[in-house]
């Protein structure tokens, strides 16, 4: 007669058969893929939201890297100026209210005094009078809102963009620019920058034989701005990083717990690993 202890320990000392263990393999190898495939996306995620993407832009030009200003207050509260005097005007930012600036460390006050150019409220949007009709009639087409236009450019699209405008008189706005040929819009902060000329040079077109092509060879200042050069370039890197903050404001916060997200999932996987191959030491 076999007791009941005898009987359970008996089942405990059975050797798990063939099945059972294939079975249990196949399920702890398909959790630790799993967990290697969240590990290989939150890299990825982690890498697109750190790193520069590329930008194409229409005209080839190559683009300049921008400055990264988005956690400096100063630098923001100075990029809020810049967009609120220079681009708020034709654009609106429909997607952010002025309150939201309080997060680059402003008042209510500072903001009502210093950002708020119309009868705006400090908690409305970003909106302008002008209307879509009346846009397209002086410009050709509606302004674009800028509200996400960093994500969707990028920022050194946008940096680049400001930074390589030049007098046309064969265009609409007597303005063109070299990342965005025969743009509509045109150089609203010229007195900033001074007003330019690019130079060209006809060259030979290396893909095509017998023609030629127009090289851009640099600028030359034709009048002078209030600002000198490297003044321009400063103040346009925190107009692009109060627009790259803008497109999304929580982008620190996101980052910094991404860090810690990316550390848990590498712990969390060791252990698993570990637990995989405690769990079958003794077992043949």
């Amino acid at each position: 007669m076999v007791s009941s202890s005898q009987f359970q320990r008996a089942l405990l000392l059975s050797p798990i058969n063939s099945d059972a263990k294939e079975k249990l393999g196949t399920s702890m190898k398909r959790i630790l893929k799993t967990l290697t495939g969240i590990c290989q996306v939150a890299l990825l995620v982690t890498a697109l939201g750190l790193g520069g993407a590329a930008y194409a832009n229409e005209g080839g030009h190559p683009l300049d890297k921008a400055p990264d200003h988005v956690g400096q207050n100063a630098s923001l509260q100075n990029g809020a100026k810049l967009f609120v005097n220079y681009c708020l005007n034709c654009h609106a930012a429909t997607s952010m209210r002025y309150n939201r600036l309080r997060d680059i460390g402003l008042t209510d006050q500072q903001i009502k005094d210093n950002l708020v150019l119309t009868d705006a409220k400090v908690g409305d949007l970003m909106t302008i009078t002008m209307t879509p009709k009346e846009g397209k009639t002086f410009f050709g087409k509606n302004p674009p809102d800028l509200s996400v236009e960093a994500r969707a450019r990028g920022a050194d699209w946008l940096y680049t963009y400001f930074r390589t405008f030049y007098k046309d008189d064969t265009t609409q706005t007597g303005w063109n620019n070299l990342v965005y040929p025969s743009v509509g819009m045109p150089h609203v902060l010229w007195q900033l920058q001074g007003e330019r000329a690019a130079k060209f040079e006809e060259r030979k077109d290396p893909h095509e034989e017998g023609h030629t092509e127009k090289v851009f060879v640099g600028f030359e200042q034709i009048t002078p701005g209030t600002m000198s050069s490297q003044e321009y370039d400063d103040n346009i890197a925190d107009l692009v990083s109060f627009m790259s903050w803008m497109a999304e404001p929580v982008q620190l916060e996101r980052k910094r717990l991404g860090i810690f997200v990316l550390l848990f999932l590498a712990i969390f996987t060791v252990l698993a690993w570990r637990l995989n191959k405690a769990y079958w030491k003794n077992i043949h």
